[in-house]
């Protein structure tokens, strides 16, 4: 007699009366029964209770079960049946369909028809799931399925759902390209069998596939491959580069994630021109400390007959009391190493390979009345590999190797005044015959005083460079010991103004800003003293207003002159952004000067004239130069000038020219440009940092290229590149030249690069590049080269979301993801 009381009360939509009817056995122990309500529209069991010996759902989630059905009929604590637009909500799980039962014995949902199901924001789509709602196991058939965080979708003939966190996937597929029905996709990864264990990071295909445009571009018996960001041990995709020193070159690297601070990257690689080689890294980081080792070994290299090899060590660390440590070391085998473009020594100065060791301290000082003083403590060895060429002409000339270096620095700000003090001791040493080495001790000290009253400063210093020298070898003038000290006088003074103005109807502010300093270094005679460390400045705006025409401690420019420049900013009145930038500068030698140990110095008179520009005033173009000109020859000297256009995001061109009378002169064409297809039209505004017009633009980009919408992939072809020709030799020193074709789901590149390697050689390489969104990278990486050549260049994808389905890296293109 009980179950028309709780129909009636249901019908009435009353959720509390639902929710309890549902959650509660009848008194008498028999279960009641449940009508149809064709208006019911909510069911809420609240199973808190019952339910506590149960795993808690996922974190933000509601542990409650939510119904929504046109109707609902079943028996209370037994089941319960739901028909016509079934939703079920229960934490982060959300299910769809047509016709829905639920048992409450096993906590177990059953559906059919049209069945849609969401798991935090994966969505899985299909006829007929079984499924436990609270520990998420049971099976889904013929599923298609979309995962968010790599926005690629696929296809099965059975999931099961083994747990919140694994499953098993028979008959699977896998592609980030939508297209209509019936055609096929630019790329997919198919499986017999998938398994995924999200808690132990781990994927394992079996007879897996890699198909683009239907043809089998990679296969594998059993692949092993992390599910989540974190590093798992595996293959690596292989990659396949092309050069004119090498030949064709197949490297497949293995990572080995050794224990959460330490990983490991093994490659065997060969080459058809010079034969196998083995490329490893090593990486470690623990508290305090870290670095990395990295090495190349060709054991027998068939064009040189000989063995080949590379070895890299970086290691940073800190110490007790603000001590820290590091070192950085590079050597190579022979000195064609970089001539031939051989692997493991990557390095700003690739002919001249630094190797260094460091211990430095850190610490500010109380000293009474003086204040604070900030002291540095340091002791360092340096040394250098220097890669020379078998011909005369391309040699170059070897630093002297540095050990030990030992010293000390103070500064002090005491209100106005400010004073700085280093010492240093020095042994130096150099390969090449016929040259002094030795001992130098030095002290360098300054002291001045800042005054400053609104937009005006003036500041005197005196400063102080003392050096003594103990040689192996005789001077020029048979000593072997020698000191000099040489003070320097300075007078720095400079000024700010700024007016309102407009300028194409905008409103700016402009500012004026002179600067005089005036310098005397008395003479000495410095032609006898060996230069270890020293060489001439180049002439531009920083070098007009140094004390020393010199870098390092060795040669002290004697000097009395006067330098006066002067520079104007125009700023946005609203933003304060800089639109435009010039200025203009000159010294003034009052006396004549002796040579300089170098055998170059200035006459009396007036120095060269250095002028400098910038213009971003006008929307999406940008214009930087400076000139350096000789009033007594009429000619420019030197010159840098360069523009670049930018109209929006993946276009840039950009031109430079570079000029050094009698020495070189060079154009420069840099571009990144869509020759073909859909671009996207969003514009980085000037609020925009670099990061969000890279992120605008490739958005803009995926919906151009139609990804995401079921649409065929309709691609887009860039340009990109960068050609260096020589005026001076009428040759092309330097050039990449490449095409990227984005099809929003892929992105193929091809790129050729060539370097010269000397007056009379280069090498030329070909790197091919397939990315495929949401999977990985194969082939050989260009994105390197093209970042660090072409000015304004941006990616096409952001790497970081790719989802990385090769061992090892998030983004499935580069050996290692970084420790944490």
């Amino acid at each position: 007699m009980a179950a028309p009381a709780l129909a009636a009360d249901a019908n009435a939509a009353a959720p509390r009366t639902a929710d309890t009817a549902a959650a509660e056995p009848t008194g008498g122990g028999t279960p009641g029964l449940l009508t149809p309500a064709q208006s019911c529209r909510i069911v809420d069991w609240n199973r808190a209770a019952r339910s506590s010996q149960r795993p808690a759902d996922d974190a933000g989630g509601d542990p409650r079960l939510f119904l929504e059905a046109d109707s609902l009929s079943g028996e209370t604590g037994v089941a319960l049946r739901a028909e016509g637009q079934v939703q079920l909500r229960r934490g982060r799980l959300s299910l769809q369909a047509e016709q829905l039962e639920y048992r409450f014995s096993d906590d177990r949902v059953r559906a059919s028809g049209g069945v849609q199901l969401w798991r935090d924001q994966d969505y899985y789509s299909g006829r007929e799931i079984e499924l436990d709602t609270e520990r998420a196991e049971g099976y889904f058939i013929a599923p298609r399925y979309h995962f968010a965080r790599t926005q690629a979708s696929g296809g099965a003939d059975r999931i099961d759902f083994l747990g919140k966190n694994r499953l098993s996937v028979l008959g699977a597929t896998y592609s980030s390209c939508e297209v209509p029905e019936g055609e096929t996709l630019p790329w997919q990864l198919s499986a017999r069998r998938l398994r995924i264990d999200m808690d132990a990071n781990e994927g394992l295909a079996e007879g897996g596939v890699l198909r683009f445009f239907g043809v089998p571009i990679l296969a594998w018996p059993v692949l092993s491959f992390p599910v989540t960001g974190e590093r798992k041990s595996g293959f690596l995709p292989p990659h396949i580069g092309i050069a004119s020193t090498s030949g064709v070159e197949l490297g497949l690297p293995y990572y080995w994630n050794i224990a959460p601070d330490q990983d490991a990257t093994l490659t065997p690689v060969v080459s058809l021109k010079r034969g196998v080689a083995i490329e490893g890294e090593y990486r470690y980081l623990q508290d305090g400390w870290g670095g990395t080792v990295h090495g190349s070994l060709l054991p027998h290299d068939r064009i040189r007959d000989e063995r080949r090899w590379a070895l890299g060590w970086t290691h940073s660390g800190g110490l007790m009391r603000d001590w820290d440590y590091d070192w950085r070391l590079l050597r190579v085998s022979d000195d064609a190493y970089w001539t031939d473009s051989l692997r493991g020594a990557d390095s700003l100065t690739p002919r001249l390979l630094e190797s260094q060791g460091q211990l430095r301290q850190r610490r500010t000082l109380q000293l009474g009345s003086i204040g604070e003083v900030d002291q540095w403590l340091y002791a360092r060895a340096q040394h250098w590999q220097v890669l020379q060429s078998t011909l005369a002409s391309d040699a170059i000339v070897a630093p002297y190797q540095r050990a030990p270096q030992l010293g000390a620095l103070w500064r002090s700000q005491h209100g106005s005044l400010i004073g700085s003090l280093q010492g240093e001791l020095n042994q130096f040493t150099r390969v090449q015959d016929g040259l002094i080495t030795g001992t130098r001790a030095h002290l360098l000290g300054d002291i001045g005083w800042q005054h400053r009253d609104g937009g005006w400063q003036l500041t005197p210093r005196l400063a102080l460079n003392a050096a003594a020298y103990d040689t192996v070898q005789p001077m020029s003038d048979g000593r072997t010991r020698a000191s000099r000290v040489i003070p320097t006088f300075s007078l720095d003074s400079g000024w700010n103004f700024d007016r309102a103005t407009a300028l194409f109807g905008r409103d700016l502010t402009q500012t004026l800003e002179p600067r005089l300093l005036y310098v005397r270094t008395p003479w000495r005679d410095l032609a006898a003293l060996p230069n270890f460390d020293s060489a001439r400045l180049d002439f531009n705006t920083n070098s007009l207003f140094s004390p020393n025409a010199f870098s390092g401690v060795d040669w002290v420019s004697e000097a009395e002159q006067l330098t006066l420049g002067v520079s104007s900013r125009f700023l946005d009145a609203g933003s304060g952004a800089q639109l435009a930038t010039l200025g203009i500068a000159q010294r003034y030698v009052m006396r004549e000067q002796q040579d300089a140990p170098d055998g170059r110095q200035p006459s009396t008179g007036f120095s060269d004239l250095f002028a400098v520009g910038s213009i971003n005033a006008i929307p999406h173009w940008s214009l930087d130069t400076s000139v350096q000109y000789n009033a007594d020859s009429q000619r420019v000297e030197r010159s840098i000038g360069s523009v670049s256009y930018t109209p929006g995001p993946f276009r840039t061109v950009s031109l430079s020219h570079r000029l050094q009378r009698n020495a070189s002169e060079q154009l420069a064409l840099g571009w990144q440009w869509p020759l073909r297809g859909p671009t996207p039209q969003l514009a980085p505004s000037p609020a925009h940092n670099a990061a969000q017009a890279a992120a605008d633009g490739m958005a803009a980009q995926r919906r151009s290229n139609g990804a995401g919408n079921g649409s065929q992939c309709e691609g887009t072809l860039y340009g990109v590149g960068r050609l260096d020709y020589s005026l001076r030799d009428k040759r092309v020193s330097g050039a990449i030249a490449g095409l990227e074709y984005d099809a929003g789901c892929w992105i193929g590149r091809v790129v050729a690069a060539r370097q010269s390697t000397g007056s009379s050689a280069a090498t030329t390489k070909l790197m091919i590049q397939l990315e495929l969104v949401g999977l990985s990278r194969l082939g050989s990486n260009p994105l390197g080269v093209l970042k660090d050549n072409i000015p304004g260049y941006t990616l096409l994808r952001d790497p970081k979301a790719d989802l990385g389905l090769a061992p090892g890296s998030p983004s499935g293109s580069s050996g290692v993801s970084t420790l944490p």
